[in-house]
């Protein structure tokens, strides 16, 4: 089948413009792949979780014994090792071990809060 010589310019144009489009839409227009879309979604979610936990942690923290002892003790520690005194002094755990999968995520906000403080 032979294409009519006026239509050739038409579909070029379509082409071209679809092209331009796809161009346009992915670099400035916010479009994203699904896959690109999950992973922001996961991460902005794991964000949420460990915002929410970390004032808990925080009250946690605050009603253990030696309370100044060890916020002291804390704000001795390297910045980079406070989340795992946190961790390890159990005050970002929760009852739920299913809950605790973010705990160092979770020490390490609230190791930032309490130095904060």
């Amino acid at each position: 089948m032979k294409i009519p010589v006026e239509t050739k310019p038409a579909l070029w144009g379509f082409v071209c413009g679809a092209a331009a489009l796809a161009i346009v839409g992915f670099s400035w227009g916010g479009w994203v792949t699904g896959s690109k879309a999950e992973l922001t979604a996961s991460s902005r979610a794991e964000a949420a979780v460990v915002a929410a936990l970390a004032p808990l942690c925080v009250a946690n923290f605050q009603r253990a014994a030696d309370v100044s002892v060890n916020l002291a003790a804390l704000r001795k520690i390297e910045s980079w090792s406070q989340g795992e005194f946190i961790e390890k002094g159990g005050w970002a755990g929760l009852p739920d071990p299913k809950a605790n999968e973010q705990l160092s995520q979770v020490a390490r906000a609230c190791a930032e809060l309490l130095t904060k403080a």
